[in-house]
């Protein structure tokens, strides 16, 4: 916290710099189709420019029918197909298959409970993690940071384990790799998160972007 305080200029600039998580009503009031659209904007982030998706993402709402889920899950495998050759998207077929994939997982939360946002809505913050494992077993495409970064962008407290997030939970003794992946190390991150969410009352959201802002350059972005 000092380090981070002392490189953004003081408490009350770095203060105006965190963010708050959405509570869990506001969560659980979005529509289906924000989720859906917001999964697949970090879908195709991966591994390409954000500033390219972002000009293009009002095409992308247009080609898929503004995310609505009961109108994506008509289309058939022919006409998924036919968006490899939509100028609209990124025509990777993986990427394309994801969101395919995605509607149907999104459907099965509307059959087993409220939806998918009564699912993020409702997961605990202590269990992090495991809301993590639960979106990428079932999503597609939503592991590692492409999933964090969604479930942040939907407002739910979330860490992003970034490269300087990783860096700084390394400098406080955290066995961790690079990338962390593995259980243990995920219940490690968990573990401490927790603690430090106990000792200082502030959501893990804030936890982890005064973790990025103590170290690597000081710049403001995604922590």
């Amino acid at each position: 916290m000092v380090r981070a305080t002392e490189r953004k200029g003081g408490r009350a600039a770095l203060e105006h710099l965190l963010l708050q998580p959405a509570s869990a009503r506001q969560i659980a009031a979005i529509p289906e189709d924000r989720f859906l659209s917001t999964m697949t904007k970090c879908i195709n982030q991966a591994g390409f420019s954000w500033k390219v998706i972002e000009q293009k993402w009002p095409e992308f709402e247009e080609a898929f029918f503004g995310f609505k889920l009961d109108t994506l899950c008509l289309l058939s495998d022919e006409q998924w197909e036919a968006y490899t050759q939509d100028r609209r998207v990124v025509r990777s077929w993986q990427k394309i298959k994801a969101l395919k994939d995605n509607v149907a997982w999104c459907y099965e939360e509307r059959c087993a409970r409220e939806g998918i946002a009564s699912l993020i809505a409702d997961w605990p913050e202590d269990d992090f993690v495991g809301l993590l494992a639960y979106i990428k077993k079932h999503g597609a495409r939503l592991g590692g940071n492409s999933g964090q970064r969604f479930l942040r962008y939907m407002g739910k407290d979330a860490f992003v384990l970034s490269k300087d997030v990783v860096t700084a939970l390394q400098g406080t003794g955290l066995d961790l790799k690079p990338e962390p992946n593995s259980q243990r190390e995920m219940k490690l991150i968990q573990a401490a998160f927790n603690q430090w969410r106990e000792e200082t009352g502030r959501p893990l959201v804030q936890l982890s972007q005064i973790l990025a802002f103590s170290v690597g350059e000081n710049l403001v972005g995604i922590a």
